[in-house]
């Protein structure tokens, strides 16, 4: 069983800047494909960025590309997520979530049902 951990969330205003980490009390992550998920106020969760296990490949959803970087850290215990040009519609609680099955591919995905484990989410907001 893998428990994982989101830190970094906060308020910021429109244009800034947010880095979250998810973590897994200092085990390794190297095989584990890790997604994060976003759920805005009465809106469903929506898959928003991955990193595969092998760190090669990445996907994004298409309102965050260009502002949003997914990415290791050097030891593979954090995965963090680089969040620039924040909007208003950013606002939401930010979910990590880990696939147990993620060395099996080289690439990663962005639905919810391909992940096994959870975090218990951060909550980002970005208001003026």
């Amino acid at each position: 069983q893998l428990q994982v951990v989101e830190s970094g969330g906060g308020s910021v205003h429109p244009g800034g800047s947010l880095t979250l980490s998810c973590a897994a009390s200092g085990r390794s992550l190297a095989t584990y494909t890790i997604g994060w998920f976003r759920q805005a106020p009465g809106q469903a969760r929506e898959g928003i960025a991955c990193l595969s296990s092998r760190g090669a490949n990445s996907d994004y959803r298409d309102s965050v590309k260009g502002r949003f970087t997914v990415s290791r850290d050097a030891t593979n215990t954090t995965v963090l997520l680089q969040m620039n040009n924040l909007h208003p519609a950013d606002t939401g609680v930010y979910y990590c979530a880990a696939d147990r099955l993620g060395n099996l591919f080289s690439n990663c995905l962005l639905q919810s049902n391909e992940y096994d484990y959870w975090g218990q989410g951060t909550q980002v907001t970005v208001s003026s």
